[in-house]
């Protein structure tokens, strides 16, 4: 009877998990996605089978496996699983797990995989803790962080650990992880025997942006809210089920400045659709729309330049509207300034100079200002001979005189052939060219 006890109190506790818990991979043939480190041949699959493993961090997106990974290399190394999260854990907890660690190395001889998931939550003094029974192999340390290790890690744990980058898991990945799931009648959704359409199914697979526990959350809701009443599991079903999406989106971390350098090179490359998208992504995530127009601002004057300097106008009152008018009505002069600086004509031969300009008043011997164009507007300024010889361009008939401006022989604007900037090219050579005639008569 007490066998009969604990099956039924067994399957109520595994009836009470979520779906996504119920359904991780119990083996590796059943894990979906990373193929590009874990598929035959490949790295992690080779220190499996060789049992190597060695400290592993995962990083990526939420989803995609990192958690149901641990568990799998835990159960192929025949180790002791031990989990913790970071974010609710401190060093009390983590040293508690080492020591127990250790003394199942020292006991009984079993390995232990410590699970540490958002990892990045750890302060430097927490993350300096794991170090010496990382190093000595009393725990294979498992961290799992959405963040990027480089950034959010210190040195000597990132030193002494294979990164894995995890990547969205693909549709059709995720489609076969669905199908599992409503079929299967002990973990799955089987046993409530609704039908669950292609469509839904290809619906869900496609909208979860590669995350298997958003899509398996969204089944499990669907299914569930029309069990009992005969109504399949269809699109509609489906798409009330996922309601608004959450975009994976860190405003201080790689999504934040992955989408912005997005921005910035799809504004350069002339390609307002992808720069559309771009903004949208970042404004629907709650990116700072001040931010944006700072970029947009930049772009204008940077790849834009005098191709158009119409582009800076339209930028900087686009960044004046978004403060005046906030969102969400702020998202049009900024779509009307992205699409204008990707449509513009290029040139960052402003931005070049001012460059090559800065590096000579760093590294050069610093020009002091010719005499002529010293100023000569205060008493005594004759005497020091400041202005003299100054030519005033408005009294030539052309507006022009050839006049040494620099005191030396330095090109650092070169404008393009392309938009404005050709008719300033133009006029340039022509001043230049008269000049020369002059000195040469």
């Amino acid at each position: 009877m007490k066998g009969l006890f604990d099956d039924q109190e067994r399957h109520r506790r595994e009836s009470a998990r979520p779906l996504a818990a119920r359904m991780r991979p119990q083996n590796l043939d059943e894990f979906v996605g990373q193929t590009h480190f874990l598929g035959e041949g490949k790295l992690l699959r080779r220190m499996l089978h060789a049992d190597r493993i060695s400290s592993v961090i995962f990083y990526g997106p939420p989803g995609t496996g990192k958690t149901s990974l641990a568990q799998l290399i835990a159960a192929h190394t025949k180790s002791h699983f031990a989990q913790l999260n970071a974010a609710a854990s401190g060093v009390k907890e983590l040293r508690a797990e080492l020591d127990a660690a250790r003394s199942r190395l020292e006991a009984a001889g079993e390995r232990t995989v410590l699970f540490v998931d958002e990892l990045h939550r750890f302060n430097k003094a927490q993350q300096d803790v794991l170090l010496p029974d990382v190093e000595e192999g009393v725990v294979t340390l498992v961290g799992a962080t959405t963040q990027n290790p480089f950034f959010a890690l210190v040195s000597p744990l990132v030193s002494r650990s294979q990164i894995f980058e995890f990547k969205p898991v693909a549709a059709t990945e995720i489609l076969t992880v669905l199908q599992r799931a409503a079929n299967d009648r002990e973990r799955g959704l089987g046993e409530f025997e609704v039908e669950v359409t292609d469509d839904a199914l290809e619906f869900l697979a496609d909208i979860c942006d590669g995350d298997v526990r958003r899509a398996l959350s969204a089944l499990e809701v669907g299914v569930l809210s029309v069990s009992g009443s005969g109504q399949p599991t269809d699109l509609a079903v489906a798409q009330d089920s996922i309601q608004k999406k959450a975009i994976q989106y860190d405003a201080t971390g790689d999504e934040h400045y992955d989408a912005a350098s997005a921005l910035i090179k799809s504004m350069r490359g002339s390609d307002p659709d992808a720069a559309i998208y771009w903004l949208a992504r970042m404004l629907e995530a709650g990116e700072d729309p001040r931010f944006l127009a700072r970029r947009i601002v930049i772009a204008a004057a940077e790849d834009v330049g005098n191709a158009d300097p119409q582009a800076l106008v339209v930028a900087n009152a686009a960044a004046q509207a978004v403060e005046l008018i906030g969102l969400p009505e702020g998202r049009i002069p900024l779509a009307q300034a992205a699409i204008y600086v990707a449509c513009a004509p290029k040139s960052n031969a402003s931005y070049k100079a001012i460059g090559a300009a800065l590096d000579d008043v760093r590294t050069q011997r610093i020009l002091p200002v010719p005499k002529h164009l010293q100023d000569a507007h205060y008493r005594g300024a004759e005497r020091l001979g400041h202005g003299e010889g100054y030519q005033y361009s408005h009294d030539s008939e052309t507006g022009w005189v050839d006049q040494d401006y620099l005191g030396v022989e330095r090109t650092y604007y070169e404008p393009v052939d392309r938009g404005y900037e050709a008719e300033i090219r133009r006029r340039l050579e022509e001043l230049r060219g008269g000049g020369e005639d002059e000195q040469a008569e």
